[in-house]
């Protein structure tokens, strides 16, 4: 007896402060889920463009390849960065899953309302491709290959300085021009690629600067709704998993059930079609209907027999974008 309270007292003191530092370490990375996202995927772009610098690259120290072979190592990931950016998203497939099939009842964005939600799409995948360029600048190897080059700048570096300039700039990369001034042009091409890569990241920060603060300043939902509706819709997203599992798990065992005995199914309700499609709109915010969600507002809507979509009043907000990228409709279950 004393033996058991005294293991008692032991995970009282030192049982207890583990799991509760872990479960305010889960709450934390939780609640900042979306930052250490943003966070994790710079620097998995920054350890990829270090190892294409240093494993893969190898400029080709030519006047005919080494303006096109640097602008491939360049714009190439890039471009795949900001694609991938698209496929990753919740939001696009959202916005284009069943839009163009025959007789299809989902919007696939039109007028303004699709410009927007294609910007805001456009605005989350280029995070990865300016991080890859701008790194890619500060390191100065991406720039230097197609910058010696290309015959534009070779007349602006070689002005003033030795006749054979032009012939052994593109030599300079590689460390193999004979030229007296090889070593101060690779200096002036290193200094021009991370002026550029500062350039670049300076005005990245200005600009997310203004659009946050603009979006914020925009904004029909106060500060504290805010952060309520993002507790809404966690809950929301939980509790639908929660059931579709638990409904989903009856319906599969009541078939299995019956294709082994033989027997007719029970009678079971399950969404329409149409009742899913209406759930899969794009979220749209109208100040003279307060819904949380989509799923919020075709419940309430059902009531009035009126239809999800969009309606006189409905738009798209820039700070309440996280309505459709929330729970469920993360691509990693997609």
């Amino acid at each position: 007896m004393q033996g058991r309270e005294e293991a008692e007292a032991f995970t009282a003191l030192w049982g207890s402060k583990p799991m509760e530092k872990f479960r305010a370490v889960l709450d934390l990375l939780l609640k900042h889920h979306s930052a250490l996202g943003y966070g994790l995927v710079t620097l998995l772009t920054v350890g990829g463009e270090r190892v294409f610098s240093t494993v893969v690259f190898q400029c080709p120290c030519s006047a005919t390849w080494n303006f096109s072979y640097g602008l491939v190592f360049l714009l190439v990931p890039t471009m795949v960065l900001f694609l991938l950016g698209y496929v990753l998203s919740a939001r696009t497939w959202r916005l284009l899953t069943g839009c163009c099939a025959r007789g299809a009842h989902t919007d696939c964005g039109s007028g303004l309302r699709g410009a927007l939600v294609c910007a805001q799409l456009s605005g989350v995948a280029a995070i990865a491709p300016l991080t890859w360029v701008a790194v890619a600048l500060l390191g100065g190897a991406f720039y230097e290959c197609p910058a010696s080059g290309s015959d534009v700048l070779a007349r602006h570096l070689c002005l003033g300085r030795d006749p054979d300039c032009a012939t052994q700039l593109p030599l300079v990369p590689c460390g193999k021009a004979r030229s007296p001034d090889a070593q101060n042009l690779l200096k002036e091409l290193r200094a021009q690629s991370q002026v550029l890569g500062w350039i670049l990241i300076a005005a990245v920060i200005i600009f997310l600067l203004i659009f946050v603060s603009l979006t914020r300043c925009l904004s029909p939902v106060s500060f504290m709704q805010l952060k309520f509706w993002k507790i809404y819709l966690k809950q929301e997203q939980q509790i639908l998993k929660s059931q579709a599992t638990e409904h989903a798990t009856e319906l599969a065992k009541e078939n299995v059930k019956c294709f082994f005995e033989c027997s007719h199914p029970k009678e079971q309700t399950t969404p329409s079609m149409k009742d899913w499609q209406q759930i899969s709109l794009l979220y749209t915010f109208n100040p003279k209907e307060q819904y949380y969600s989509t799923l919020h507002k075709y419940v309430d809507r059902k009531e009035k027999s009126q239809s999800v979509g969009s309606s006189e009043g409905d738009a798209v907000i820039p700070v309440l974008d996280f309505v459709d990228s929330h729970g469920m409709n993360t691509t990693a279950e997609l």
